[in-house]
């Protein structure tokens, strides 16, 4: 599930890497069906490899100016936007937000903010609906804990959903990061929770709609 080697700053590629072994293996197969002459197979698997294709799609984004300003880390809608007595990744009260990503967003993941990464915690789980709320504390997830240069902590964990079955995280304790990095994906469909300092300001509400790496999240706290 975690890999250290960081993900590239640009995309080489108009794919993600990660999807690269699907996207061939697609072709292979597609052109084993075709070669035999199975034709309505082998158009089948055609429009199946289209859509892997489509669904790795890697754009570059350009990261808003503001070094306050903390960005998504994920393409989605909020589907979550409240403030928590308490968390099982935070001290005290937080504030959390969730994005919900389905098949058809891209799911390249980004950093949200510059910092350095504190811990890597991944928890095995189930595999239920990312839309609703058990999905934070009962489905398959990966946290990063980050503290930012002002010395505040947030913590961002990627979800597995009913369709995703794979996290993939390059991110791990030490790295430094930065705003708009890409660091994972999560595969077919899934959601990404924030875990934010009491005093953020939170500028998205439930319904909205995200880019990674674009959409404004918010403010930190720490930064002038």
């Amino acid at each position: 599930m975690m890999n250290k080697k960081k993900w590239p700053a640009r995309s080489v590629l108009p794919v993600a890497v990660p999807g690269i072994k699907y996207i061939i293996l697609a072709i292979l197969v597609t052109g084993v069906f075709f070669y035999f002459g199975w034709m309505v197979i082998a158009w089948v698997a055609a429009g199946v490899g289209v859509f892997v294709c489509w669904f790795f799609r890697d754009p570059d984004r350009t990261v808003p100016e503001g070094s306050s300003n903390l960005v998504s880390p994920a393409d989605g809608r909020v589907i979550l936007a409240e403030r928590l007595a308490k968390s099982e990744y935070l001290d005290g009260a937080c504030q959390k937000v969730s994005i919900f990503m389905n098949v058809f967003n891209i799911h390249v993941n980004r950093m949200p903010f510059d910092g350095v990464v504190e811990k890597v915690e991944y928890t095995p789980g189930k595999f239920v609906n990312a839309s609703f709320d058990k999905a934070s504390s009962h489905n398959e997830r990966n946290a990063l804990t980050i503290r930012t240069p002002g010395g505040k902590r947030f913590v961002m964990v990627q979800i597995a959903g009913l369709v995703a079955r794979r996290i993939v995280n390059h991110a791990a304790a030490g790295h430094r990061v930065m705003r708009g990095d890409r660091f994972g994906m999560i595969q077919f469909g899934s959601r990404l929770d924030l875990y934010l300092p009491m005093g953020f300001q939170v500028q998205v509400k439930k319904g909205d709609k995200t880019l990674a790496g674009t959409t404004i999240i918010g403010w930190m706290p720490d930064t002038p």
